[in-house]
């Protein structure tokens, strides 16, 4: 439609048609000036609907018959419309502009520039009406516009490609926060499930305290799964001080843990928190220890304990993995090793002051 507006421009044409009288050049002029018109809106149609196919489709056999075709209905419509017939050159090198490369495209709008001007200039009772100047300004107007198209074109594959990669990275980050939070969850529950079966021949009524435990672990974990799903849940310090303690004493692990969390400051607080629910977990499940050590300070946390077993060191954890992403987004440092004086191992996070 936008382009059928500027066929406006061959009502000259058309009148100098109408006005000859009824003989074949006017017959055949008519004939061609339709031809033209619709020759030309097929072209720009065709190349609306290739879109993103438009760089293949530039400079093919295709294109060239259509302007060669062009063409040959333009000089149909000399005989009768005589010197009007050169507005049709700036549809040509129009769409010209639009559908071939600009090494093709250029010399080939600069010649029909030249040829407008020279056949105007040469060929008696011809009138210059500047069609030279409006085949450049028609091949410069339409430069820009592709320009600005195949620029719009490649901000949209910009814009798709960024949107698969959010969409990626927001897989990754809940697979992450789904493995913490299983992770931790399920281990104390596994836990406190172990000792519930061991008392049931011994102390019922605590058997029954800790499958009430289980319970409500069981909801606190999906409600925590839920939450992250949806983007929305949080995580504090002294919630997870308060879980480890939980978490250790069920797993008949002494435990010394840090009773306020005030000193921390706020910037640093969730990773810490972080740090504490890995490293516990992976006490509980992992080291065979018998006690294990929270130390918590302004700009650092560390997880010791005395297990023999692989415990936290081991490397490919996935939740080491996330905790040290973790770290290094937080500008922090992640020492993960055994202890340099005695068994256990060691999980210490450092922030730089």
């Amino acid at each position: 439609m936008f382009a059928a507006v500027w066929l406006f421009y061959l009502s000259e044409n058309l009148s100098a048609l109408t006005d000859r009288g009824n003989d074949w050049q006017r017959d055949l002029g008519l004939a061609a000036l339709a031809g033209f018109g619709a020759l030309y809106l097929a072209m720009v149609s065709w190349f609306s609907r290739a879109g993103s196919r438009v760089a293949r489709l530039h400079g093919s056999p295709r294109v060239w018959v259509g302007l060669v075709a062009l063409l040959v209905l333009t000089a149909a419509q000399v005989p009768g419309a005589g010197f009007h017939a050169l507005t049709c050159l700036v549809y040509v090198a129009s769409t010209a502009m639009a559908s071939l490369p600009l090494g093709q495209a250029a010399p080939f709008a600069a010649s029909l520039a030249v040829a407008a001007e020279v056949l105007a200039w040469r060929v008696p009772g011809w009138e210059d009406n500047g069609y030279g100047l409006g085949v450049l300004l028609g091949s410069a107007a339409v430069w820009g516009l592709r320009l600005a198209g195949e620029r719009q074109a490649r901000l949209a594959v910009a814009q798709e490609e960024l949107a698969v990669m959010a969409v990626q990275q927001e897989r990754a980050r809940i697979a992450a926060d789904l493995h913490d939070i299983l992770g931790h969850s399920l281990t104390v529950v596994t836990v406190k499930a172990e000792l519930a079966q061991r008392l049931l021949d011994v102390d019922v009524e605590r058997a029954r305290r800790e499958l009430r435990d289980l319970e409500v672990l069981a909801r606190d974990a999906l409600s925590d799964v839920r939450a992250t799903a949806m983007g929305v849940r949080g995580i504090s310090l002294p919630g997870e001080i308060a879980a480890a303690r939980a978490a250790l004493a069920a797993a008949h692990v002494a435990a010394e843990l840090p009773g306020a969390a005030d000193e921390v400051p706020t910037r640093v607080r969730e990773l810490f928190a972080w740090t504490i629910r890995e490293a516990v977990t992976n006490v509980v499940r992992h080291s065979g220890a018998s006690r294990c050590v929270v130390r918590l300070s302004p700009g650092s946390v560390e997880i010791v304990d005395d297990g023999p077993g692989d415990g936290p060191a081991a490397p490919d954890g996935q939740g080491l993995a996330g905790l040290r992403r973790r770290a290094e987004a937080a500008g922090a440092r992640l020492v993960v090793g055994r202890r340099a004086d005695g068994p256990g191992f060691r999980v210490r996070v450092e922030v730089p002051q």
